[in-house]
């Protein structure tokens, strides 16, 4: 029988595998972020305007990220009521819920351009459209995050001590960014207009054209 003081050192301990996971989280975050500065590239050199599917596909993937975000932000805080596996079943949870709804609304999008000779909305990229590779993205994200739960032991990172790391807050940062680009796009996209047009093709809050 373990004493009181034996259970909560086993609760707090690090996994064995938590450096790893530690760099797993920040690819994470990159890797989605990759993929949605991708899209704004077609946007705005490609001038391949964003559907509504594709907006709600974008907040999606950026919710995703706020799991691992969670993650390595929580293991800031001061707190000894936090375990390790409580912060990933919190951080991981938002991931696969995030990834389940992006998910539907990809495949939702990729069932509207199904039918022979439909050519789909915008340009294909290695033979599948963005939207298709949205559907890839958030298998990916449900698929780890629920790796991480289940070996959430051997993964989970223990509470940092010391001040957070340069790339830790260069991820974060970039992050923040990118949401807030997303957020100010798609109001640029919108404008006040309660609808957008399923194949928008002006920026609505500056005047081009009807929603």
């Amino acid at each position: 029988m373990m004493d009181d003081a034996t259970r909560i050192d086993v609760a707090f301990r690090t996994g064995p595998l938590a450096p790893i996971r530690v760099i797993l989280l920040h690819i994470e975050i990159l890797g989605v972020l990759f993929v949605v500065l991708g899209g704004f590239w077609f946007q705005f050199m490609e001038n391949e305007l964003p559907c509504p599917l594709c907006l709600l596909q974008r907040m999606g993937m950026l919710l995703a990220t706020l799991g691992p975000a969670y993650v390595l932000i929580r293991r800031q805080v001061d707190d000894e009521s936090i375990t390790p596996a409580a912060r990933a079943g919190v951080g991981f949870g938002m991931s696969v819920l995030a990834g389940m709804l992006g998910m539907s609304m990809a495949a939702r999008q990729v069932l509207l351009h199904i039918m022979p000779g439909d050519p789909g909305y915008g340009d294909a990229v290695m033979g599948m459209h963005l939207y298709s590779w949205a559907v890839v993205v958030f298998l990916v994200v449900i698929c780890t995050s629920g790796i991480t739960l289940l070996f959430h032991r051997e993964l989970a990172p223990g509470r940092l001590e010391g001040p957070m790391p340069w790339w830790t807050k260069a991820t974060l940062g970039l992050l923040l960014v990118v949401i807030v680009a997303n957020i100010v796009n798609a109001i640029a996209i919108a404008g006040f207009h309660p609808f957008l047009p399923d194949n928008p093709e002006h920026y609505l809050l500056f005047g081009g054209g009807e929603g």
